[in-house]
């Protein structure tokens, strides 16, 4: 069966076309952005010091006949005189060349800067972070990329380094290509003579023989080096994903240390962490023979280079048709317009590295934009002085329908408690009236005011009054107003840790979890609160004390309390409930029906939550 990975990668496999035209939609946005003008400006500047780095090049090749012919005819005056020129030529090229490399790491810094700001943008919008999470292991996991963490941090930076420096030695290559071939068409004269009988026989005549050499030298290379290095597209593509996994499981060890350590589960961790890395070591012994094999190829390329227009050239030179000055002057314009040709065979390494980089930008972005369109079939806003849904349709993430055209109501001062066996849709009915679960239908309204408490609150590493304020910055709440939550929450023990760094997801029991979650709701006195079994690892005396005083506030601040729990304790503090029951037999086939029904009544405060 394939991975996740190969279906990424097969998805992700276009033609010269369609490789030409995702490169594009990748960097038009940037240079059409807010920063155009300097995105261009800088671009341009660029471009103009690549093209005057090639007329240096061309100034230093006519250099190279004349001193080496004022070496043949020992003429000491031109030659001093060609050794200042040199000086006046190199230290141009060398002022060129430096800030053609500065402008060319800014412009890669400010656009990856920029591609970083705008991703992030994208991916924490619309909830689509958590929308390509909840695909990537469902029927439709082809179009979820694996760890969008590493395409944003790794496969953006090479993509802007890598493009920006393959298509500036692209323009560089072809620029010297046009401006030495003429030069050396003009030195190469025609090379004549007679066929073999074999052949035909008869005199022939190839004029600008050494362009011809050098367009069939380079042209055989290209090829040869294409169908050697070809397999380090696929093998680079898989590096990059494998790398990540890698380092995604070692960060899920980190962040479930304590559940980990608890089960002593650290040889099936370590095994997890053997594979994954002995899939990344086997893969990248893949890549480095494949590129042993093409760095054979091209360093061999490169040697004979050195000395094949020697070769070519010397029938000329011997026979006087041509100086010393002259022959070093082929033997120069030959290697610029081998270089040029050969751009290629130089670059396979790096273009393997910049098309595996660029599928998975690709295949990133077509899911981003998957997951940033809006349902067309859900509706929800933050308006209003009630919960209403209307409609509503909870389908699981496979198709299969939990619950079909709901209609709910919950108005001010009621206190309503969800009930249910364990898999009918509570939680998928949570985060629908969140309005955040994408294979929900229907129409949903929740007051402004309103709060969520999650199974598994979420507290970001740093100073606790961060963790309690969270996602309204400390500043915003006083010391004592901060203390007074904690209190009320009992945890009085943490009122003198308001700066303290900690990583509090795993300091805190799961109980104090909780109990920093309710904080944050008496910090923040919403009239209107949605509690996932919000108290389940609490006992049930602080279970009563946590929940008389959340109830307290949405009334006092005439606004209304929906729980979802298995307690029948918690019926006392809920005067309505919503049952799960089961609309069809287990196991029945008939997806389109639906799972379960919703029914709305009254809570009993002795009657047990049992499941049906």
């Amino acid at each position: 069966m394939p991975s996740i990975q190969d279906k990424d990668q097969n998805k992700d496999k276009p033609g010269l076309a369609q490789t030409v035209r995702r490169v594009a939609s990748l960097t038009a946005p940037y240079f059409r952005s807010e920063e155009k003008w300097k995105a261009r400006g800088m671009l341009f500047a660029i471009v103009a010091l690549n093209l005057g780095a090639v007329y240096m090049l061309v100034q230093i090749n006519e250099w190279y006949r004349v001193f080496y012919d004022a070496l043949q005819n020992k003429d000491q005056a031109v030659f001093w005189q060609q050794i200042v020129r040199f000086c006046w030529l190199a230290l141009i090229y060398i002022v060129i060349a430096v800030y053609k490399f500065y402008l060319t790491q800014v412009l890669e810094l400010r656009w990856r800067a920029w591609m970083t700001d705008h991703y992030l943008t994208r991916w924490l919008a619309h909830k689509a972070f958590y929308r390509m999470e909840l695909t990537r292991f469902t029927s439709d996991s082809d179009r979820s990329p694996d760890n969008p963490d590493q395409r944003i941090q790794e496969d953006l930076n090479l993509f802007t380094s890598y493009t920006v420096t393959l298509s500036m030695g692209m323009l560089n290559a072809l620029v010297t290509l046009l401006s030495f071939v003429g030069i050396l068409w003009s030195l190469s004269g025609s090379l004549e003579f007679t066929a073999p009988a074999f052949l035909g026989g008869g005199n022939w005549t190839i004029p600008g023989y050494m362009l011809w050499a050098a367009v069939a030298y380079c042209g055989i290379g290209s090829v040869i080096a294409h169908f050697i290095g070809r397999p380090q597209v696929r093998l680079n593509f898989q590096q990059q994903a494998m790398e990540a996994n890698f380092r995604h499981h070692m960060v899920r060890v980190r962040e479930y240390s304590e559940s980990i350590a608890l089960d002593g589960g650290e040889p099936v961790e370590r095994l997890q962490l053997d594979t994954r890395f002995g899939a990344v070591m086997g893969n990248y012994f893949k890549l480095i023979r494949s590129q042993k094999n093409l760095t054979w190829f091209s360093s061999f390329f490169g040697q004979a280079a050195v000395i094949f227009p020697l070769i070519v050239a010397s029938p000329r030179y011997f026979s006087g048709a041509i100086q010393l000055g002259q022959l070093m002057q082929i033997n120069s314009a030959f290697g610029r317009v081998q270089d040029s040709l050969s751009w290629l065979v130089d670059n396979y390494m790096s273009i393997a590295i910049w098309k595996a980089t660029t599928d998975r930008l690709a295949g990133f972005e077509d899911s981003l934009s998957a997951e940033s369109r809006e349902n067309p079939d859900f509706a929800s806003q933050r308006s209003g002085d009630a919960i209403d849904a209307h409609g509503l349709t909870v389908d699981l993430p496979g198709g299969a329908t939990l619950l079909a055209g709901a209609d709910l109501h919950v108005a001010p001062g009621d206190t309503v408690l969800v009930h249910g066996p364990s898999g009918s849709g509570k939680s998928s009915l949570f985060r629908s009236l969140a309005g955040i679960w994408p294979h929900a239908r229907g129409k949903v309204s929740l007051p402004a005011d309103t709060m969520f408490i999650p199974q598994r609150p979420y507290f970001p590493d740093g100073p606790l009054r961060d963790a309690l304020a969270y996602p309204q910055p400390a500043a915003q709440f006083s010391n004592d107003a901060l203390q007074q939550a904690l209190r009320d929450a009992l945890l009085p023990q943490l009122t003198d840790q308001l700066d303290r760094p900690d990583a509090w997801s795993q300091k805190l029991s799961g109980g104090e979890q909780q109990r920093l979650a309710i904080a944050r709701v008496l910090l923040k006195k919403p009239a209107w609160v949605l509690a996932d079994e919000a108290t389940s690892a609490l006992d049930e005396d602080a279970e009563a004390t946590l929940y008389q005083r959340l109830v307290a506030q949405v009334k006092e601040q005439r606004g209304a309390i929906v729980s979802i729990a298995h307690r029948s304790t918690l019926g006392a503090f809920h005067d309505r409930r919503w049952q799960f029951r089961a609309a069809r037999a287990q196991g029945d086939g008939d997806a389109g029906q639906p799972a379960f029904r919703l029914e709305d009544g009254a809570a009993s405060p002795t009657a047990p939550l049992a499941s049906t």
